[in-house]
């Protein structure tokens, strides 16, 4: 349908243009005075469209005077300024004679009618765009000769039908109208219009007098809804809006809003059946030139209304206007190839015999170029994926310091893309943290490659250990040089090497406590043959004494076997504990925290310190791990308490030991209040051969954070608490 109607516009532009060439000899002749009096001011886009059409019919002719007068009635509705324009106008036009006074809109037809007969004395009038033409009122004025008119008829029914088929499903319809003397005019139109409506959706007339109450009213999507747009050129206030606000409230409705003139098609306006204002203005124009031409009074309405629809909005609500049955026009429409390249297409065509050849040959070239593009690409592709693909950093600088490209690893270093490395040097990053660290190592690397090639980096997911290494390299076709860089990451190895330290230290601590427990248990050996026969000797003393002598010496001789049994139990103690754990065993937390405790009683006593051992009622205490070691790591930490608490008074001296279950883990807890350990030191303490004691190895605590971390997979973690030290062991419970 649209191609059938481009054709036909353009026939009946030739057709007018033909028209006008005939008749343009005869209007050589029509000459005269023209007044044009504007309802409105100048730059009142409505009226404004009108008068560009008149004058463009009525400036070839330099025969013809045209001067315009504008009432700006838009702006000021006042009785008063009505009078005083009036006698202004009088004034003004007193003694000057026209042949033809162009009222354009109603306010300008009304003065004109109530000032002819003091102002003028034979002049004609064309009224332009007024909606209603009564003879009989004429006839209060005596004019009914001297006057012609194009009315302005909106096609408000036409519009309707359009909608319904472009919105098939459509419920709600609304008619919008502000409460402005103009809307009087059109409302007749409407109130037939709705009196005579049988559709199947709902008709509801808007008058709004608020802009705003307008916008949030079509600020969301509705489904099946879409609203006519009459006019809305005043608010409650009386005061003008601004075409642009209502443009954009058009423009940003969510739901289609349809029009009746040409002011807003390509301005948001979905679009409708219109009256273009500005070949309306055109149809006055040449009935002014009749009219000067001498041709008699004629009243007709303005039938050349036609569809136009915008391109965008029928897209954004999905309309298909190629359902209508009537012509139309579209704009807005996106440009296709062939609009843009109009002029070189018809170039190729016009000279398309002697580019023949050298399309043959673009051809074949464009065949072989896209051949090697593609070699490239895969080329390309493939060192991509396989650098991205390197978990080293790697980043390449020309001469002049600017990173020239990179793969993701280096990204990730540093935080950046690779859109932002990409042709700045990292100075040019000064404010970023991690390419200042980047440029610190590269600085010390620089100034000593032997020793500096190894750094450490850390970010929030810890510590990462890399080795640096820089090459030159060098372009042979662009002559060019440049560097490139590679952070080869080794923190994994490094672990290990630790890890491996870690186990070579607990190998020979364990080496040396299997040694000194072969001294301890050929001491014990040692001893025990001298306890045996101080028991024997004891038991003798107490089977050759005379009754008398027995029971005096009865209580001797019991402690004496009482001190020998206990120091057999105690060397046997030491000697079972001393013997390190081949492999993990199933044991009893309590038990051997007990165990612990008995073996430095005696300690514990000469020290004056009370020790506290609590298990929760109905906690699992049994866990998998190395029992001894355990108990040594125990003793570690008791220890270290009571070597702090000879700095209490010697009444307030204690230790708390507490077992409990959390989260399905048992928690260890030993606090003593020796007054905790300083700050500056609590983070240090489980580090190798760190002590706060003057004669301290420094060896205690770190091999109690190795068994129960990397042996036991445990947690071991000090904190001050309250009045003293609180270190904390987790371990996890076996059934």
């Amino acid at each position: 349908m649209a191609p059938f109607f481009l054709d036909k516009l353009n026939y009946n532009l030739l057709m007018k243009k033909l028209i006008f060439l005939i008749l343009f000899p005869l209007f050589l002749f029509a000459k005269g005075s023209v007044l044009i009096v504007n309802s409105y001011h100048k730059g009142y886009e409505f009226s404004d469209s009108i008068v560009n059409g008149i004058e463009e019919l009525l400036y070839p002719y330099s025969n013809i005077d045209i001067n315009i007068l504008y009432m700006d009635s838009k702006r000021l509705t006042s009785k008063e300024y009505q009078e005083n324009l009036k006698k202004l106008y009088l004034v003004q036009l007193r003694d000057r004679k026209y042949d033809l006074v162009i009222a354009v809109d109603r306010f300008a037809y009304d003065l004109v009618l109530d000032i002819y007969s003091s102002v003028f004395s034979n002049e004609k009038i064309l009224a332009v765009g007024i909606e209603n033409f009564s003879k009989q009122r004429l006839k209060k004025y005596a004019l009914e000769k001297k006057v012609s008119a194009l009315i302005e008829k909106r096609d408000l029914k036409g519009n309707l039908k359009a909608i319904k088929k472009l919105i098939p499903g459509l419920k709600k319809l609304y008619i919008i109208n502000d409460k402005s003397e103009n809307a009087l005019h059109t409302e007749p139109l409407i109130m037939d219009m709705m009196d005579n409506f049988d559709g199947d959706y709902e008709l509801i007339y808007l008058k709004e007098d608020n802009l705003k109450n307008l916008e949030k009213r079509f600020s969301k999507k509705q489904e099946h809804v879409a609203a006519l747009f009459i006019r809305f050129y005043k608010n409650r206030n009386n005061e003008l809006n601004k075409i642009q606000d209502i443009a954009r409230f058009i423009n940003n409705s969510k739901v289609p809003m349809f029009v009746t003139d040409s002011i807003f098609v390509k301005k948001g306006a979905t679009g409708g059946k219109i009256v273009d204002l500005k070949e309306f203005g055109k149809e006055a124009g040449q009935m002014a030139l009749n009219i000067l031409f001498d041709e008699k009074q004629k009243v007709k309405t303005f039938e050349n209304l036609f569809y136009v629809f915008d391109a965008k909005k029928l897209e954004e609500f999905i309309l298909p206007v190629d359902v209508l049955s009537n012509d139309y026009k579209i704009v807005n429409k996106r440009e296709t190839f062939y609009d843009k390249n109009r002029g070189f297409i018809n170039f190729v065509f016009t000279s398309s015999p002697l580019l023949l050849i050298l399309i043959i040959g673009l051809i074949k070239n464009i065949v072989l170029r896209k051949k090697i593009e593609k070699d490239l690409k895969q080329r390309i592709e493939f060192d991509a994926v396989l650098l991205n693909a390197i978990d080293s950093p790697i980043f390449w600088e020309n001469e002049n310091g600017k990173i020239v490209d990179s793969n993701s690893k280096f990204c990730s270093l540093l935080k950046l893309t690779k859109d932002e490395l990409c042709g700045k040097s990292l100075e040019e990053f000064s404010h970023n943290k991690n390419v200042k660290k980047v440029r610190d190592v590269l600085t010390k690397y620089k100034q000593n490659r032997k020793e500096n090639f190894e750094f450490k980096y850390f970010d929030h997911k810890g510590k990462k250990v890399f080795l640096l290494k820089q090459e030159t390299f060098r372009d042979k076709k662009s002559n060019t040089k440049g560097f490139v860089t590679i952070f080869t990451d080794v923190t994994k190895e490094r672990e290990v090497e630790k890890e491996k330290q870690k186990n070579k230290q607990f190998i020979i601590q364990q080496s040396k406590l299997a040694e000194i427990g072969e001294v301890f248990s050929s001491i014990a050996h040692q001893w025990k043959a001298p306890l045996v026969e101080i028991t024997a000797i004891a038991q003798e003393l107490f089977y050759t004494k005379s009754c008398k002598e027995i029971k005096e010496d009865d209580s001797f001789v019991s402690d004496i076997m009482k001190q020998v049994n206990y120091m057999t139990n105690t060397i046997n103690d030491f000697q079972q504990f001393i013997v390190p754990s081949n492999e993990k065993i199933k044991f009893c937390v309590k038990e051997a925290i007990e165990s612990m405790l008995e073996i430095v009683n005696h300690n514990i006593k000469y020290n004056n310190i009370k020790i506290n051992l609590r298990e929760e009622e109905g906690t699992n205490s049994f866990v998998l791990g190395y029992k001894n070691e355990f108990m040594q790591s125990i003793l570690n930490i008791v220890n270290n308490a009571k070597d702090a608490l000879k700095n209490n008074d010697y009444k307030n001296r204690k230790i708390d030991i507490n077992l409990f279950e959390e989260n399905k883990k048992l928690v260890i807890t030993i606090k003593d209040n020796a007054g905790g350990i300083h700050s500056k030191n609590i983070y240090q303490i489980f580090k190798p051969y760190y002590s706060t004691k003057k004669k301290g190895h420094g060896i205690g605590l770190y091999m109690s954070k190795m068994i129960i971390e990397d042996k036991m997979n445990g947690i071991l973690f000090a904190e001050n608490r309250e009045d003293g030290a609180l270190f904390t062991i987790i371990l996890g419970q076996i059934s």
